[in-house]
């Protein structure tokens, strides 16, 4: 079966399970982003149509071997797999810009401190490119300097198993975790109509 449906950003976008991850083009590529907590930016983007498997991991600092007792320098990241032709790396960029707060520059939401920064790692001169692109196009529709870092990639080292699909083995830390946090209010208030939290409707916060 090819896939040929293109993501639209608006009701389609995050259709979870419309494409399973077993019907995935031959080339699948990826995509890393820090957008705060790793449980979280996972779970957001494991329903968008077009993106597989989503990795909890570390990126960014000159460590080896880091833990998550051990992560100096480095931001938490996921590693986002996904199939080209059903979503693009723009279309990716514009639900992280929606799914965190770019603007700010201290960490996300409860969480403090560099490892909680947002950024975005490009493979290429084109992630570069796209990516600044679409850090120039939040600030001008939030009106506010965004904070997000752009950097070339380096080494992206995985995750404790533990921390891997956090959201499925531990629901309801999770959910108490999140909505404590205050990630979806933040969000809602910051995009509006745009926010993205990781569902097709959007989670209430109250």
């Amino acid at each position: 079966m090819k896939l040929t449906a293109k993501l639209t950003f608006g009701a389609s976008l995050a259709v979870a399970g419309l494409f399973p991850a077993a019907v995935f083009a031959e080339e699948t590529k990826q995509a890393y982003f820090a957008g705060g907590c790793f449980w979280c930016i996972e779970k957001d983007f494991e329903s968008v149509a077009g993106v597989g498997d989503v990795v909890s991991g570390y990126q960014g600092g000159e460590l080896q071997n880091p833990t998550y007792r051990n992560h100096s320098g480095h931001r938490e990241v996921v590693q986002i797999n996904y199939d080209p032709s059903v979503v693009t790396y723009e279309e990716l960029l514009k639900v992280f810009f929606r799914s965190v707060d770019p603007t700010d520059a201290g960490g996300q939401f409860c969480d403090r401190g560099f490892a909680y920064t947002t950024g975005i790692y490009a493979e290429t001169d084109a992630e570069l490119a796209a990516a600044e692109a679409a850090k120039m196009e939040a600030g001008k529709t939030l009106g506010k300097d965004i904070a997000t870092a752009i950097e070339p990639y380096s080494f992206f080292t995985q995750a404790e198993d533990y921390h891997q699909n956090y959201y499925q083995k531990n629901p309801i830390r999770y959910n108490i975790y999140r909505k404590s946090c205050g990630r979806n209010s933040r969000v809602e208030a910051l995009w509006g109509d745009e926010a993205y939290v990781g569902t097709h409707t959007k989670e209430k916060t109250s």
